[in-house]
């Protein structure tokens, strides 16, 4: 971080007329209307569900009083908001929205407070920092710029359209499908999601009790849009479909992933396949994912293939920072 920005990020008070307190998921209609219109300022689009709020502010391990801000203006309405998420690691994601730039310092400062003190109760000497830029926000890119994190690596936001009725996909010799009905099931989705991710961006292996808690906390989740992909009767893949994209008519594949012994014989596109015919189905008109530009695997070349196309980009800016000493200290 260069002294310069220091100055300017180094700040307890707020300018004069706004208050703040945390956030909480009571909080979550005052934050979609703030992410809403901050987004649709930036991208063009409101890119922000209830759901997505909701599931933010309540997820399992949140501390309220610790890990996420609002800020008001004098006639109580929401101008800034803040987060710092802790993943499995020790890593953290912050997110600052807002439109005044001195309240985005004051937001950063305690986002990144945070995520020090992530790094030290973790036992760590440094932290790493991630914040999603979205691509045409030039004045959040400036800052975390200044603050001195690089760019890590970016996302795009891939969809499909649906005319009508999907057939399913063509049959694979030997790929059986099964819901993640039961807990066998999902002990081997499990297995394969820490097998297919490993060495991608952002991914740290987990106990199967840490995602199974994950999942069933997110209010998008329903297990039996969870699948398994066994080929030749052995775990070969899995398929992870969630509601969170319904209010804009789409279904959203939230993971897809491939054991890498399994790869290059057709698991990834069924699996895609099949989301499609059940989204379809389902009188969903299109199908959303994300994926990483910088994926080892051939992830996207698959997508496009298959016809989706990119709708939407989201830059991932990264700093380490040093644990030992607050940024406002």
């Amino acid at each position: 971080m260069t002294a310069a920005h220091d100055a300017a990020v180094v700040t307890d008070t707020l300018p004069a007329g706004l208050v703040s307190r945390p956030a909480t998921i009571d909080d979550a209609e005052a934050v979609l209307t703030l992410v809403r219109a901050y987004t649709t300022a930036v991208a063009g689009f409101a890119d922000c569900t209830l759901a997505d709020v909701r599931d933010e502010l309540g997820r399992p391990g949140r501390r309220p009083e610790r890990d996420a801000w609002l800020v008001f203006d004098a006639a109580g309405a929401p101008v800034g908001y803040g987060t710092a998420d802790a993943r499995d690691g020790g890593e953290v994601d912050v997110d600052v929205v807002s439109a005044d730039p001195a309240v985005v310092d004051w937001l950063f400062a305690r986002a990144l407070d945070r995520a020090r003190e992530v790094g030290r109760e973790a036992g760590h000497a440094e932290v790493r920092v991630d914040q999603g830029v979205h691509r045409d926000d030039e004045a959040l890119r400036a800052t975390v710029t200044a603050l001195g994190f690089a760019h890590a690596t970016t996302f795009r936001r891939m969809r499909v359209d649906h005319a009508g009725d999907v057939p399913p996909p063509a049959p694979v010799a030997g790929l059986v499908l099964r819901q993640a009905l039961d807990e066998d099931v999902r002990r081997a989705v499990h297995a394969v999601w820490n097998a297919s991710f490993a060495g991608q961006f952002g991914f740290t292996p987990t106990t199967y009790e840490a995602w199974h808690e994950k999942l069933e906390g997110k209010s998008t989740s329903d297990w039996g849009e969870v699948w398994l992909a066994e080929l030749d009767g052995a775990p070969a893949g899995f398929l992870e479909c969630t509601d969170q994209f319904r209010d804009e008519g789409s279904g959203y594949v939230g993971h897809l992933g491939v054991v890498p012994a399994a790869r290059g014989r057709g698991v990834a596109g069924h699996l895609l396949r099949h989301a499609f015919h059940r989204h379809a189905a389902a009188g969903l008109g299109g199908t959303l994912l994300h994926v990483d530009s910088n994926n080892p695997t051939p992830a996207q070349g698959l997508y496009e293939s298959a016809g989706m196309r990119p709708v939407l980009v989201i830059d991932v800016w990264r700093a380490t920072l040093p644990t030992a000493q607050d940024v406002r200290a």
